[in-house]
C-alpha cells in the first residue's frame, strides 16, 4: 500500500486511474467469482475525483487518500444498498454510515462496493448468499470461507487492494485463510461495531483484510478507536502503525496449544504450520507447548451462545419498519410468511436453534450453561498468556473444500474449530499465508495476541511473512 501511496503522491497514477483498473479487474472476473454484491461504479469514480482534486490542492485527508476499498455487505454505507446476503434486504438503502465506514471516508478512501457473504453472517463458506456462491481465486470449484468470502476473495483475485469484514467466530481468519490474504480479528471493542447488522453482539467485531501484513496494519489503524456510539467501544487509543522490528521475535514466547494439532487436522496444513513455528525458533522465539483444553467445548458453546443471540438480533426482521414485505390478512401472518419469504434455510435454522436454547424450559441448561463454559474458555486463555506472549496454531483445519461439500451443518461449524476460542475470549488473532498444499491452495497460520495486543501481533506476523514464499500459485 506504501507503493500505492507513493505513486499517488507522486502524480504518477490518479485515484481515478486506480479506482478504474479495480473495477476492470471486477468486471474481468467478477462473473466468475461473485465477490461483490453491488459495485457502486459512480460512487467510486467520484470519490475518485474529489480525492485526486485534494490533492492537487495539498490537502489530502490521509497519505492513503485515493486507495479505494471494499466493504463488507452487512455494514452500513448511505445510501449504498446493505443487503446481508439476505432476500429480506434486497433492497435496503441505510440512512447512515457505519463509523468503520465514515472513518475510511474520513481518510480519503473511495468505496468500490459491497462484497458477499453468507446470510446475515451465517455460515462459514459463503455458500449460503441469497445472491450466490462465492467462489475461491485459487480454484473457482471451491468455497472462499466465510462468512466474510466476499471480502477475502476479491482482495484476493486483485479487485480491491484491501476489504473490511466482520468476524463472530472466524468470519475474517478463516476466508483470509483459503484465499492467501491476511485478515485480523481485532480484540473486541477495539473497533466500533455502530452501523453494523448484528449477529450476535457480545462476538461480532470489524477487521481488516488486506494481501500483506502492513496493509492490514493500515488500514486496522484507519477504523480503530472509541466511539460513544457503541455501548461496547473500549476506551483504548487509536492505533499507531508499528515500526517494523524483525528482533521482536528474539526471545519471544509463543505457545503452541497441542490441543490444535490433533486429530482433524490435515497433514499439510499442519506440517505447513510447524515449519513456519520452527522458523521462529531459529531466529531466536522460544516455542513453549501448552495446554487450552477448553477449545473441545468451544465450538459448542460458541454456537450455542451466537444463535441464541441471532434469535434475538434478527426478531427486528419482522416486514413492518424495513426489509421485505409480504402481505396478508392479518399482522400475525404478515410477520410469518415475510420471515418465511425473507430467510434463507440457514437463517432459519439458527433461528429456531436460538428460540430453543433461551426457551424458559432449556435457558439454564443451553443458555446459562454456555455462559459459563465461556467464562472457563476466557479464564483459561488469559492464564495462557501469563505464561507467553502469543499463540500459535493452524486457522483451519484444512485448505479450501469444494463447493457442495459440506452438506452436513454440523461438519460446516467446524471449519471454526480453531477461531472461536479467539471470539469467546475476546482477544486479538490474525490470519496469514503460511505456506501451500499439494493443489496449489493456501494454508493459512493464526497467531493470537493478548487483548490489545494487536501491535505485537502484526509484527510477529510481519516476521512470519517474511520467511513464507508467497505467490506460488496465482489467483484468478
Amino acid at each position: 500500500m506504501r507503493q500505492l501511496a507513493q505513486l499517488l503522491k507522486a502524480g504518477e497514477i490518479s485515484s481515478q486511474e486506480l479506482v478504474q483498473r479495480c473495477l476492470e479487474q471486477i468486471s474481468k472476473t467478477d462473473g466468475e467469482i461473485n465477490a461483490f454484491i453491488t459495485v457502486d461504479e459512480q460512487g467510486a469514480l467520484e470519490q475518485a475525483a474529489q480525492s485526486d482534486e485534494r490533492r492537487a490542492k495539498g490537502q489530502t485527508l490521509s497519505p492513503w487518500d485515493g486507495i479505494p476499498v471494499a466493504i463488507k455487505d452487512n455494514i452500513s454505507t448511505l445510501g449504498l444498498r446493505t443487503t446481508c446476503g439476505s432476500r429480506f434486504l434486497r433492497n435496503y438503502r441505510p440512512v447512515y454510515d457505519a463509523t468503520v465506514v465514515e472513518r475510511l471516508q474520513g481518510a480519503g478512501l473511495p468505496i468500490l462496493g459491497k462484497t458477499n457473504l453468507d446470510e446475515f453472517a451465517m455460515g462459514s463458506s459463503t455458500e449460503y448468499s441469497a445472491f450466490g456462491v462465492t467462489k475461491n481465486p485459487y480454484d473457482t470449484s471451491r468455497v472462499a470461507g466465510g462468512s466474510s468470502g466476499g471480502s477475502a476473495a476479491a482482495v484476493a483475485a486483485g479487485q480491491a487492494p484491501w476489504a473490511l469484514g466482520t468476524d463472530t467466530g472466524g468470519s475474517i481468519r478463516q476466508p483470509a485463510s483459503f484465499c492467501g490474504v491476511v485478515g485480523l480479528k481485532p480484540t473486541y471493542g477495539r473497533v466500533s461495531r455502530y452501523g453494523v447488522v448484528a449477529l450476535a453482539p457480545s462476538l461480532d467485531q470489524v477487521g481488516p483484510m488486506a494481501r500483506t501484513v502492513e496493509d492490514a496494519a493500515i488500514l486496522f489503524s484507519l477504523i480503530a478507536g472509541a466511539d460513544p456510539r457503541d455501548a461496547t467501544s473500549t476506551g483504548s487509543p487509536p492505533f499507531a502503525l508499528p515500526r517494523w522490528d524483525p528482533e521482536v521475535v528474539r526471545g519471544l514466547r509463543v505457545g503452541v496449544p497441542e490441543e490444535f494439532f490433533s486429530s482433524g487436522l490435515h497433514a499439510e496444513v499442519e506440517g505447513a504450520v510447524r515449519r513456519a513455528l520452527r522458523r521462529l525458533e531459529e531466529q531466536g522465539a522460544v516455542l513453549q507447548p501448552i495446554s487450552l483444553a477448553g477449545n473441545e467445548y468451544a465450538i459448542d458453546t460458541y454456537l450455542t451462545l451466537v444463535t441464541a443471540e441471532a434469535s434475538s438480533c434478527l426478531a427486528r426482521f419482522d416486514g413492518v419498519r424495513y426489509g421485505e414485505r409480504v402481505p396478508a390478512a392479518d399482522s400475525n401472518t404478515m410477520f410469518a410468511k415475510s420471515r418465511g419469504a425473507g430467510f434463507g434455510p440457514e437463517v432459519k435454522r439458527r433461528i429456531m436453534l436460538g428460540t430453543y436454547v433461551l426457551s424458559a424450559s432449556h435457558y439454564e441448561a443451553y443458555y446459562e450453561q454456555a455462559q459459563r463454559v465461556r467464562t472457563l474458555i476466557k479464564l483459561e486463555v488469559a492464564r495462557a498468556f501469563e505464561q507467553v506472549d502469543v499463540l500459535i496454531t493452524p486457522t483451519t483445519p484444512s485448505t479450501a473444500f469444494r463447493i457442495g461439500e459440506k452438506r452436513n451443518p454440523l461438519e460446516m461449524y467446524l471449519s471454526d474449530l480453531y477461531t472461536a476460542t479467539a471470539n469467546l475470549s475476546g482477544v486479538c488473532a490474525l490470519s496469514l499465508p503460511c505456506g501451500w498444499d499439494s493443489q496449489g491452495l493456501p494454508i493459512g497460520l493464526q497467531i493470537m495476541g493478548n487483548h490489545f495486543q494487536e501491535e505485537l501481533v502484526f509484527q510477529v506476523a510481519r516476521v512470519v511473512e517474511a520467511s513464507v514464499e508467497r505467490g506460488a500459485k496465482g489467483a484468478v
